[in-house]
């Protein structure tokens, strides 16, 4: 049975992970991750009140690109990498095997089409993310996008 004080702490504990997790500044968080992230001094951000934010740094080959919208719960992070040009070699193909890493080795990302590229891109609310969870978005699209581009561009790629 416990005791009304290891309520009280357990209350108490509660109380400030609501806290914590209410008083993030994802802004922040994000231009952390990216610093830890992005090689050459390449991070880049643009900030207008209509559009949010959005950064670009270089990570191994390719470029990565991080956008909030907003930073109330409602709004969303997307991060996408672009992987390779279209029209590519074989699409069929290429569809098929996009298709099969996306159920097999893209965790929270996924491959996708964004204006005749394939990118590697994942989007999420802000509701409930905490830090640690922006930091593997932004790590598992630069570090899929980075595994992929070059051998996709070998086998797919335009000549």
């Amino acid at each position: 049975m416990t005791s009304p004080q290891e309520t009280l702490t357990s209350n108490e504990s509660i109380n400030e992970l609501i806290a914590e997790r209410a008083s993030i500044n994802h802004v922040e968080v994000i231009e952390n991750v990216i610093d830890s992230l992005e090689q050459d001094d390449s991070a880049m951000v643009s900030h207008t009140p209509e559009n949010g934010y959005l950064w670009k740094f270089k990570y191994g080959s390719v470029q990565v690109f991080v956008q909030l919208n907003g930073t109330s719960d409602e709004n969303t992070i997307t991060v996408w990498s672009a992987v390779l040009n279209l029209p590519a070699k074989d699409e069929p193909k290429l569809m098929r095997y996009l298709l099969e890493l996306n159920c097999s080795s893209t965790f929270e990302a996924r491959f996708g089409i964004i204006e005749n590229r394939v990118v590697v891109i994942s989007t999420r609310t802000l509701a409930e993310l905490s830090p640690g969870e922006v930091s593997r978005l932004i790590t598992v699209v630069a570090t899929i996008a980075d595994n992929n581009d070059e051998a996709l561009q070998t086998e797919f790629g335009a000549t």
